[in-house]
C-alpha cells in the first residue's frame, strides 16, 4: 500500500482519494484546536500559500488523542480554523493516529519514518511529516518543529 492507495473523509464529510497529492509535495500534520501547537495553524498556512503555486500541500487531520485537546465536531473544527486562522489547506475529518483505530494514514506513515529510537507511536498533536511528489516519507517532523524551521525542507522537493 502507498499514500496514493489510502482514502480519508474530508472535514466536510466527502471521501477523498489522496492520490489526489500525487506529484506534490505534502505536509501531513494532526492539527489539535487546543494545543499549546495550536498558533502553528498560522505557520502551516503561511507555508501553503507560498507554495502551493509550486506545486505543495498542507493536509490537516484533527486528532483527539492526545489531552483531549480537539473535542468538537467537524463543523466546530472547520469553523475554528476559518475564523482564526483563516486555514485554507485542505482539513479532514477527526481521525486516531495511535492505537488499534488508527487510520491507514498514519499506520503507513509511521511505519516509514519512526520516531526518536525507532518508536513509531505519534507523541502529541503537531507532529508532521514531509512527504515527496511520488508519496515517499522524507521526514518526520517533532510538535515543538515549528513551521517556519522546516521551510527549507519543505522547498527542497519543490
Amino acid at each position: 500500500m502507498t499514500l496514493f492507495d489510502i482514502e480519508a473523509k474530508t472535514i466536510d464529510g466527502a471521501t477523498k482519494s489522496l492520490r489526489e497529492v500525487a506529484g506534490k509535495a505534502t505536509l501531513i500534520v494532526n492539527v489539535a484546536s487546543r494545543c499549546g501547537f495550536t498558533p502553528q495553524y498560522a505557520g502551516l498556512e503561511a507555508l501553503y500559500r507560498k507554495f502551493a503555486d509550486k506545486g505543495f500541500v498542507v493536509l490537516g487531520f484533527p486528532c483527539n488523542q492526545f489531552g483531549a485537546q480537539e473535542p468538537g465536531s467537524e463543523k466546530e473544527i472547520a469553523n475554528f480554523c476559518s475564523t482564526n486562522y483563516d486555514v485554507t489547506f485542505p482539513m479532514f475529518a477527526k481521525i486516531e493516529v495511535n492505537g488499534e483505530h488508527a487510520h491507514p494514514l498514519y499506520r503507513l506513515l509511521k511505519s516509514e519514518a519512526p520516531g526518536i529510537l525507532g518508536s513509531e507511536a505519534i507523541k502529541w498533536n503537531f507532529t508532521k511529516f514531509l512527504v515527496d511528489r511520488d508519496g515517499k516519507v522524507v521526514k518526520r517532523y517533532a510538535p515543538t518543529d515549528t513551521p517556519e524551521q522546516i521551510e527549507k525542507d519543505v522547498e527542497a522537493p519543490l
